[in-house]
């Protein structure tokens, strides 16, 4: 009894890892990994297809590939939500050592920086972030609000362009644009 126990439980791991490995990837699996897909469709999107394609965009770029400093960057958001910046800064470090490549961890730290008043730091980590991934709108936002809180509104008017131009219905982004746009086209007049 024991010898068929073990062979069922053999043939069910290779059926389970067959159906697994040779089973087609749906377009929507494949659609969801493929980020310049993403992004354009995310520049064509109305609003309640951009809130979904945000949601998996997000996801994408919040994925290191490594199971290690997927919790390191988990153990660091939740420091953010505790309100535990030090705790934050300390993930988010260890994470930017460990996955230079890793353009959101880059950004992660750079809004803890900006949190905690750290302008200095927080424009390094976002340019890294940038260079690494220079379609994170989230990204370009966050240098536009340094750019707003160093009273330079023409370069943040043109960061938050840049960010629409990439997610038009950012509403952050939008309201920012529309709360500087008096100021930026009354000088343009």
């Amino acid at each position: 009894m024991v010898l068929k126990s073990q062979n069922l439980k053999a043939i069910v791991a290779a059926t389970l890892l067959t159906v697994t490995f040779f089973s087609p990837f749906t377009a929507n699996a494949q659609d969801s990994t493929d980020e310049s897909a993403l992004l354009e469709a995310l520049a064509e999107a109305d609003s309640a297809a951009a809130l979904a394609l945000d949601r998996q965009l997000q996801a994408l770029w919040g994925n290191s590939g490594s199971a290690a400093m997927d919790l390191l960057l988990k153990r660091s958001l939740d420091a953010i939500e505790r309100g535990d910046m030090k705790q934050a800064v300390e993930h988010l470090t260890a994470l930017t050592d460990h996955a230079p490549n890793f353009a959101y961890g880059w950004y992660q730290r750079a809004r803890v920086y900006y949190l905690i008043e750290r302008y200095g730091p927080a424009v390094a980590d976002l340019e890294r972030a940038l260079f690494l991934n220079p379609n994170d709108y989230n990204a370009i936002f966050a240098l536009g609000n340094v750019f707003e809180h160093f009273r330079d509104p023409e370069r943040a008017y043109q960061s938050y362009l840049r960010a629409q131009a990439i997610h038009p219905h950012h509403g952050d982004v939008t309201s920012a644009l529309e709360r500087l746009k008096p100021a930026i086209v009354g000088k343009e007049l």
